[in-house]
């Protein structure tokens, strides 16, 4: 059995993809085969463009349909994942007690910039995010979320006035690398301060992942799809880990 494999459409490794993006032209018949051309030249075949939509300003947007001949072995992908197992709240809670004996004290923030709170509040705030309470609601932690738009150097000061077991940072706007540069920054005023090796540094974001996570510094990261359980299990496990 072949371990290579191609998207599926109407029929298994067809290579059928839907494609979907926007250009600066109109939506008219030149507009529409600017857009395959763009697809063909782009290494795809078969393509056909299903659905065109005016953005105004001149641009459209377009669906399309096409095929591709690449496949991807499975069998040689290598991810790096956090592979903490992970507990609900309650055996969170229990797992602490039995082998912390204390409660966790964790920071978290969106740094600089960055002004959206969704994800920093999917993880730490009491009521959570898809049925999984934040680590406000957690008995052996405390939660200290401190919003958006705060410089490093306060979320840093924060963490060492508490004496944090864990930083968690947020990342959404991704613009020119933004989140690259404020991720590295925090890491090089921690640093510098003498804090990196006194707590977990953790962030997370719709375009982290662990492996970048570790790239620049970071003891782990949690991308799209993860939740409060995820963090909340990491930082307890990797805690006792380190206490006993």
């Amino acid at each position: 059995m072949t371990n290579i494999v191609k998207p599926y459409g109407d029929t298994l490794n067809d290579g059928k993809i839907q494609l979907s993006f926007a250009l600066p032209v109109s939506g008219d018949a030149h507009g529409k085969e600017a857009a395959r051309l763009l697809i063909l030249s782009m290494g795809f075949d078969e393509a056909e463009i299903t659905c065109m939509r005016d953005l105004g300003e001149g641009f459209t947007h377009f669906i399309a349909y096409a095929a591709t001949s690449v496949g991807v072995d499975v069998a040689k992908i290598k991810v790096k994942v956090v592979e903490t197992p992970v507990m609900d709240m309650e055996a969170t809670d229990e797992y602490v007690a039995e082998h912390l004996g204390r409660s966790i004290t964790v920071v978290g923030a969106c740094i600089e910039s960055d002004a959206h709170t969704v994800g920093i509040d999917a993880i730490m705030n009491m009521k959570g995010y898809n049925h999984r309470y934040g680590l406000e609601r957690y008995q052996s932690f405390n939660a200290v979320n401190m919003g958006a738009q705060v410089p490093s150097e306060i979320l840093l000061a924060k963490a060492r006035e508490l004496n944090a077991d864990a930083i968690l940072v947020s990342q959404v706007v991704t613009q020119k690398n933004i989140h690259i540069k404020n991720l590295t920054r925090l890491i090089e005023l921690a640093e510098a301060e003498g804090l990196r090796d006194k707590m977990l540094f953790i962030c997370g974001g719709p375009r982290i992942s662990h492996e970048l996570a570790i790239e620049l510094g970071y003891d782990a990261g949690f991308g799209t799809g993860s939740y409060s359980t995820d963090v909340a299990s990491y930082i307890a496990v990797t805690l006792s880990k380190k206490q006993a």
